[in-house]
Protein backbone atom coordinates (compact mmCIF):
# COMPACT_ATOMS: atom_id res chain seq x y z
CA UNK A 1 0.00 0.00 0.00
CA UNK A 2 1.05 3.58 -0.56
CA UNK A 3 -0.19 7.11 -0.93
CA UNK A 4 -1.51 9.04 -3.92
CA UNK A 5 -1.64 12.82 -3.44
CA UNK A 6 -4.44 14.35 -5.51
CA UNK A 7 -5.66 17.89 -6.01
CA UNK A 8 -9.23 18.15 -7.27
CA UNK A 9 -10.62 20.78 -9.66
CA UNK A 10 -11.42 23.09 -6.74
CA UNK A 11 -7.88 22.95 -5.34
CA UNK A 12 -8.78 20.65 -2.44
CA UNK A 13 -6.06 18.13 -1.61
CA UNK A 14 -6.61 14.45 -0.85
CA UNK A 15 -4.48 11.49 0.10
CA UNK A 16 -5.74 8.19 -1.25
CA UNK A 17 -4.44 4.71 -0.65
CA UNK A 18 -2.74 3.10 -3.62
CA UNK A 19 -3.58 -0.50 -4.44
CA UNK A 20 -1.58 -2.92 -6.58
CA UNK A 21 -3.30 -3.98 -9.80
CA UNK A 22 -5.56 -0.90 -9.76
CA UNK A 23 -5.40 1.98 -12.19
CA UNK A 24 -5.19 5.51 -10.86
CA UNK A 25 -8.64 6.06 -12.40
CA UNK A 26 -10.13 3.27 -10.29
CA UNK A 27 -8.46 4.55 -7.14
CA UNK A 28 -9.61 8.13 -7.75
CA UNK A 29 -13.21 7.07 -8.39
CA UNK A 30 -13.30 4.75 -5.36
CA UNK A 31 -11.85 7.61 -3.32
CA UNK A 32 -14.92 9.70 -4.14
CA UNK A 33 -13.26 12.22 -6.45
CA UNK A 34 -15.22 13.75 -9.30
CA UNK A 35 -13.87 11.88 -12.30
CA UNK A 36 -16.34 10.76 -14.97
CA UNK A 37 -14.27 8.05 -16.65
CA UNK A 38 -17.15 7.43 -19.05
CA UNK A 39 -15.45 4.68 -21.06
CA UNK A 40 -14.57 2.74 -17.92
CA UNK A 41 -10.86 2.67 -18.58
CA UNK A 42 -10.85 1.78 -22.27
CA UNK A 43 -8.68 4.77 -23.28
CA UNK A 44 -11.45 6.23 -25.45
CA UNK A 45 -12.86 9.36 -23.84
CA UNK A 46 -10.27 11.39 -21.86
CA UNK A 47 -12.75 12.04 -19.02
CA UNK A 48 -10.13 10.65 -16.62
CA UNK A 49 -7.52 13.22 -17.73
CA UNK A 50 -5.02 14.20 -15.01
CA UNK A 51 -1.86 16.25 -14.74
CA UNK A 52 0.98 14.27 -13.17
CA UNK A 53 3.51 16.31 -11.22
CA UNK A 54 6.51 16.61 -13.60
CA UNK A 55 8.85 15.08 -11.00
CA UNK A 56 6.92 11.81 -11.30
CA UNK A 57 6.76 11.46 -15.08
CA UNK A 58 10.01 9.50 -15.36
CA UNK A 59 8.57 6.87 -12.98
CA UNK A 60 5.69 6.12 -15.38
CA UNK A 61 5.68 4.04 -18.51
CA UNK A 62 5.50 6.23 -21.60
CA UNK A 63 1.98 6.81 -22.93
CA UNK A 64 0.86 4.38 -25.62
CA UNK A 65 -0.11 5.59 -29.07
CA UNK A 66 -3.76 5.09 -28.10
CA UNK A 67 -3.39 7.25 -25.01
CA UNK A 68 -1.59 9.99 -26.93
CA UNK A 69 -4.24 9.93 -29.68
CA UNK A 70 -7.12 10.06 -27.18
CA UNK A 71 -5.55 12.97 -25.29
CA UNK A 72 -4.99 14.92 -28.51
CA UNK A 73 -8.43 14.12 -29.91
CA UNK A 74 -10.64 14.30 -26.80
CA UNK A 75 -8.96 16.21 -23.95
CA UNK A 76 -9.05 19.91 -23.15
CA UNK A 77 -6.10 21.95 -21.87
CA UNK A 78 -3.44 19.36 -22.70
CA UNK A 79 -0.10 19.94 -21.00
CA UNK A 80 3.24 18.11 -21.28
CA UNK A 81 2.34 16.24 -18.07
CA UNK A 82 -1.17 15.23 -19.22
CA UNK A 83 -2.04 11.56 -18.81
CA UNK A 84 -5.14 9.39 -18.75
CA UNK A 85 -5.44 7.99 -15.25
CA UNK A 86 -7.00 4.79 -16.64
CA UNK A 87 -3.68 4.00 -18.32
CA UNK A 88 -1.49 4.24 -15.20
CA UNK A 89 -1.31 1.17 -12.99
CA UNK A 90 -0.38 1.93 -9.40
CA UNK A 91 2.67 0.13 -7.99
CA UNK A 92 4.96 0.67 -4.99
CA UNK A 93 7.29 2.85 -7.07
CA UNK A 94 4.49 5.41 -7.28
CA UNK A 95 4.13 5.78 -3.50
CA UNK A 96 3.67 9.51 -2.90
CA UNK A 97 2.82 10.41 -6.51
CA UNK A 98 1.26 13.83 -6.96
CA UNK A 99 -1.37 14.62 -9.54
CA UNK A 100 -4.21 17.03 -10.27
CA UNK A 101 -7.52 16.31 -11.95
CA UNK A 102 -7.75 18.18 -15.24
CA UNK A 103 -10.72 20.44 -16.10
CA UNK A 104 -13.88 18.73 -17.33
CA UNK A 105 -14.35 18.32 -21.05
Amino acid sequence: MGIINVTDRDGKKYQLEGRERSSLMEILRQGGLSLEALCGGSCLCATCHVYVDPGWLDKLLSPSESETFTLQDEAEEIQPNSRLSCQIQWHEGLDGIQLSIAPEI
